[in-house]
């Protein structure tokens, strides 16, 4: 069994995420020791770590909790899940290729830079008007 504290360096969370996601109704069958704090099984931590990965995917809470209904109802609910993490794949994907744009700017912009100051290229500005 593991503690609060434990889940939380294991899933690499904050320990207000995880009472969050508890409180939430996130975490299923949350069980509490003799001291009324909560526990967790080696299952409980890698559904907690599957809520860390579907959050950095985008789901929003609601979506997460969506997404464990059907979980929870069991094996009929596939087709489902499947269509909910495909269409979180496709926006990380165009996440992905604006973020791969944003880096090729990025090296183009640096590259006539280098240029400019070892003198292979003049200095032109979009921004700064010259009398031609």
């Amino acid at each position: 069994m593991f503690t609060m504290k434990q889940v939380c360096e294991e899933a690499n969370m904050t320990y207000q995420t995880l009472k969050y996601y508890c409180n939430e109704g996130l975490v299923p069958n949350v069980k509490r020791d003799d001291n009324n704090h909560r526990i967790f099984d080696e299952r409980d931590v890698k559904w907690i770590k599957d809520l860390v990965c579907l959050k950095k995917c985008g789901m929003s809470i609601q979506e997460m909790k969506d997404y464990l209904d059907l979980c929870l109802q069991g094996e009929s609910t596939i087709p489902q899940r499947k269509e909910m993490l495909a269409q979180k794949q496709q926006a990380l994907r165009s996440s992905i290729k604006e973020l791969e744009d944003s880096v090729s700017y990025i090296d183009w912009k640096q590259n006539f830079y280098d240029e400019v100051l070892s003198g292979k290229r003049p200095y032109v500005s979009n921004l700064i008007r010259t009398e031609e």
